[in-house]
């Protein structure tokens, strides 16, 4: 696994324990950031940072594509990890010029995949590549 996807799986945990725990993503990142040395280091990678900073930064509009693309599923209807996945590759695709919005969906495929159903990874393939299809006309 690259380091970059170990970065997307541990900010998944964070917004899926901000999801469940009704809680603020960033406090959580930043009492998750151990640095000092011993067996309770638990740095956080830069790029879980960015992409916690961003999703949060950008979560009204995030979830606004979601409710509106996501035909006949409504927000509290999707799975919190589902719905976290969804929020991570939207702010990828949408707000993130580091990377081709097709690696973005397969990272999210993937993580659909490992820590939720078939179901989920092709809904999630599908409302993804709604996305991306019409990101230029989204507002930023």
């Amino acid at each position: 696994m690259s380091a970059r996807s170990k970065a997307r799986k541990q900010a998944l945990d964070i917004l899926y324990e901000s999801d469940i725990r009704s809680s603020d993503a960033l406090v959580i990142l930043e009492s998750r950031d151990v640095t000092e040395e011993g067996p309770d280091a638990r740095p956080i990678r830069d790029f879980t940072r960015e992409l916690i900073t961003g999703v949060s930064a950008n979560k009204r509009k995030i979830d606004e594509l979601i409710a509106t693309y996501a035909q006949g599923w409504d927000m509290d209807r999707l799975a919190a990890v589902d719905r976290n996945i969804l929020r991570l590759g939207i702010f990828e695709i949408i707000w993130s010029d580091e990377l081709a919005d097709g690696i973005a969906i397969d990272e999210a495929i993937t993580l659909a995949k490992d820590l939720s159903t078939d179901d989920s990874a092709t809904f999630i393939h599908g409302l993804l590549g709604k996305i991306s299809s019409i990101k230029d006309s989204v507002a930023r």
